[in-house]
């Protein structure tokens, strides 16, 4: 096979691993595709550079994802200055493809921050009511092991923060793709960066339209979280509190429609009413969510116990017809089974958080 298109061949099928999320490291991609391609051992000549697989997953961004991907690019952007806004005593540095413009579905916004100590970033964060984990990675580079500090913020677009000691500000760090002085952005550099590349955009309205855009996926965290002391009539529930319950049912609808967000966030959501109002939950759990939820997610939340009744015959013939007129009937039976089959003593859900993750994930992917 010719050398240039064996190269070519080994770049597209490292950047699907890497843009399908099977794959996070160049390396690791590249040497995976070559034995998927040549099933053997490759040259090292032979194997593509990181910038050319870094361009051939733009290649596929575009492809799949049209212009919602520079909307998205815009709207990170802006979410990368407010936050270094916040942060601004740290001295934050926009790195990565939020700076570059090379984003993708699933892209982090990198920042660099330098502090001395770690809970002086996360008390600022507390502060800030994110929700975020710490992560601390051991690598081995040159036979040299370093530890390094992420903390992964979970907002509207998902945050890795990068903690380097303030003696650290001015160190030039070195890009794994070009092997020069990485790209970073302060402040005023991303301040101006916006300026030139929307000239239109009113900067201070658009960031503080940021600012003021609630996370739903912290409302919907914040009414599941109580779930978890409300204690179900063990007749009905021998699972226990309404949060295990609710993740079995968002489980077992995961496997009938795994990308059908509205509908898994039914599944989900259905009792959030019940740490509110056992007596009437499911007006108190659509008042809560309000316009969290799309029209869609509301009447399968609405009509869920109706389904229990449609099933076991038990609901009147007008009202069963009201159910059946509607394009979501079919959809609400598949709720009812999950609901039903969400009561089993010590089975396996993903935690709450991951259930979460899922559904963000699902978002960005689909608008």
């Amino acid at each position: 096979m010719n050398v240039s298109k064996l190269r070519r061949q080994i770049a597209y099928e490292a950047a699907c691993l890497m843009y399908h999320r099977q794959e996070s490291e160049y390396y690791r991609a590249k040497q995976k595709a070559a034995r998927r391609l040549c099933r053997g051992w490759v040259k090292p000549a032979d194997l593509p550079s990181n910038a050319e697989i870094r361009d051939e997953i733009q290649t596929l961004a575009r492809m799949y994802e049209g212009d919602r991907r520079a909307e998205n690019l815009c709207q990170m952007r802006l979410e990368a200055l407010r936050m270094m806004r916040c942060l601004h005593r740290f001295r934050p540095r926009l790195i990565g493809s939020v700076l570059t413009g090379h984003v993708r579905q699933g892209s982090d916004i990198d920042l660099h921050l330098f502090a001395d100590s770690t809970e002086a970033v996360t008390h600022v964060l507390d502060e800030l009511g994110v929700v975020y984990d710490v992560e601390r990675k051991r690598v081995t580079k040159q036979g040299e092991e370093r530890t390094y500090t992420h903390v992964h913020v979970r907002d509207r677009f998902p945050f890795e923060l990068t903690l380097y000691p303030s003696s650290k500000a001015h160190y030039v760090f070195k890009s794994s793709i070009t092997g020069k002085a990485i790209e970073r952005a302060s402040i005023p550099q991303l301040e101006h960066l916006l300026a030139v590349e929307y000239p239109q955009l009113e900067l201070e309205a658009a960031v503080a339209e940021a600012a003021d855009r609630v996370d739903r996926f912290q409302v919907y965290e914040a009414l599941l979280l109580p779930l978890e002391y409300v204690k179900e009539d063990l007749r009905y529930h021998p699972e226990g509190d309404a949060l295990y319950h609710s993740l079995q049912v968002f489980d077992l609808a995961r496997d009938e429609l795994p990308y059908d967000e509205e509908f898994l966030l039914a599944a989900l959501l259905h009792d959030v009413g019940k740490a509110i109002d056992r007596q009437n939950h499911v007006a108190a759990g659509l008042e809560a969510l309000g316009d969290f939820i799309t029209p869609r997610t509301a009447w399968l939340i609405e009509h869920h116990m109706l389904g229990h009744q449609a099933v076991a015959g038990t609901l009147g013939a007008r009202a069963r017809r009201r159910l059946q007129q509607s394009e979501h009937y079919e959809d609400l039976l598949v709720l009812w089974e999950c609901d039903r089959n969400g009561r089993q003593t010590g089975v396996a859900v993903p935690d709450l958080d991951e259930a979460l993750d899922i559904l963000r994930d699902l978002a960005r992917t689909f608008g």
